[in-house]
């Protein structure tokens, strides 16, 4: 089914207006988790607490991990940086130029933090109808790291808080500045 794999890129087509007010032409849609509610953000984050343990499990099974080892080795902490990363990886992410992105942010009524350079030619972008903002990084090439970049910024930005309870990693995807990474 499209959609079911976060790594499949999905062509938004037609000419129409999408839900977030850019043409269906002009925006690629990566992911496609973008929860209405903190309930859907809570129930979607929890849904994924059994896949991370299966996960860690079986990466842990791979690397040859004796039981000892395990047991040393994977604490809550393992088990819920793997849910974060999943939770993360599904969210849809928005690729266009810089011209339909404006155009979308002109329409949008919430805040949307962007982080790179305006120099550039494309951003990607989420949407957090949840927290009522945005996230989007901007990038010349390598748009698979600029979702990425985008992604790690939603969680870190607009979910971690509510979702895991606050301890903000600085993986948000700039370095220490608050630039882009590259991207």
């Amino acid at each position: 089914m499209p959609g079911d794999n976060p790594d499949t890129t999905e062509d938004a087509v037609g000419g129409g207006e999408t839900d977030d007010g850019a043409t269906a032409a002009e925006v690629e849609l990566r992911g496609r988790h973008e929860p209405e509610s903190w309930d859907d953000a809570a129930g979607r984050y929890e849904s994924l607490g059994p896949t991370a343990q299966s996960v860690v499990r079986e990466t842990a099974r791979a690397m040859g991990f004796e039981r000892s080892e395990y047991d040393e080795r994977v604490t809550a902490d393992v088990v819920e940086t793997a849910r974060q990363t999943l939770f993360a990886e599904t969210l849809a992410v928005r690729v266009a130029d810089s011209g339909a992105f404006e155009a979308w942010r002109e329409g949008y009524p919430g805040a949307v933090r962007v982080a790179g350079s305006d120099a550039v030619d494309r951003v990607a972008w989420h949407v957090s109808p949840a927290a009522g903002t945005a996230v989007a990084a901007t990038f010349q090439n390598e748009p698979e790291a600029a979702v990425g970049t985008v992604r790690r910024m939603a969680f870190n930005r607009l979910y971690r808080d509510r979702l895991a309870g606050g301890e903000s990693g600085s993986d948000d995807g700039t370095d220490g500045d608050g630039r882009e990474v590259d991207g």
